[in-house]
């Protein structure tokens, strides 16, 4: 399925905004609390500033690699182990961490693998272990945890990746996204068996 452009530019912004609009509105909400010179409320109006902020700088820096303009961190293999690191940091909570595990030198799949990242950790509700590995010329990323993604959730991307999927939906941007890269950059994208989402990928002509 080929997804015109401007919708796809759609689809993206629109994730984009859901993912920030609410730290973006806890940093309101502190700076309005600030502003009534309530001193009673400063330790929670500096925890709030605090957390918020480097969520949103985490997921800023992280959607500037997967979406934004080539540059040169995407070459920068300790950065964008950082900047993973530091985005799954934002996703869910203390008691479901996601970890990962990083093995990877090859450049030319980062923007690829910043993708699928986010895919999985968009269906790890209940934590789990992102792994990142080359071998042979080819890429891996796959995922394990303790709850499976439902059913409908993983049909979704089955058949987004399959190029059989009509339904629009911004949720879903990350994925519709990494189909239109591969496209672009002669990616080969598969979509292992598991219960959890596990990507690889190969230049073509590599088969």
């Amino acid at each position: 399925m080929t997804i015109d452009s401007n919708i796809l530019t759609q689809l993206v912004c629109t994730r984009l905004s859901h993912d920030i609009v609410g730290n973006v509105g806890a940093v309101a909400n502190a700076v309005e609390l600030l502003e009534e010179g309530d001193m009673d409320f400063m330790d929670d109006i500096k925890s709030i500033l605090k957390t918020s902020s480097s969520v949103l700088s985490a997921r800023m820096r992280f959607f500037r690699l997967a979406f934004g303009l080539d540059n040169a961190n995407l070459e920068n293999m300790e950065f964008l182990e950082k900047t993973i690191r530091d985005y799954l940091g934002t996703i869910g909570n203390r008691n479901y961490p996601l970890e990962l595990d990083f093995q990877i030198k090859d450049v030319s799949f980062s923007r690829e693998v910043l993708l699928a990242v986010m895919i999985i950790a968009d269906m790890m509700i209940r934590g789990g272990k992102i792994t990142i590995a080359e071998k042979e010329g080819k890429l891996w990323v796959v995922s394990e945890g303790t709850l499976a993604p439902s059913e409908d959730k993983m049909l979704h991307l089955k058949e987004i990746l399959g190029g059989c999927r009509t339904e629009l939906n911004a949720q879903f941007a990350p994925s519709y996204y990494l189909v239109s890269q591969a496209e672009e950059t002669g990616v080969k994208l598969y979509l292992l068996k598991s219960d959890f989402p596990c990507f690889m990928f190969e230049r073509k002509g590599q088969e």
